[in-house]
């Protein structure tokens, strides 16, 4: 059985992104994230999510670019 929301918690890690980094880009506390998680989100919900992952995931790699 795959747990609830496993798309987002499984996208967070492949792209090395904390769930508390995604709580606190959507102006809340991480564990407000953790008890939404725990209920299945709409569509509308996760693909937000989803978008807000990739944009840390992307500015973390552009950190990661420039320092080198």
């Amino acid at each position: 059985m795959k747990g609830r929301n496993e798309r987002i918690r499984q996208y967070a890690r492949s792209r090395k992104v904390k769930l508390w980094q995604v709580a606190e880009k959507m102006g809340i506390f991480d564990s407000m994230l953790s008890k939404k998680l725990r209920h299945e989100l709409s569509a509308e919900e996760t693909e937000k999510i989803l978008a807000i992952i990739e944009e840390i995931a992307n500015s973390s790699k552009k950190e990661d670019d420039n320092n080198d």
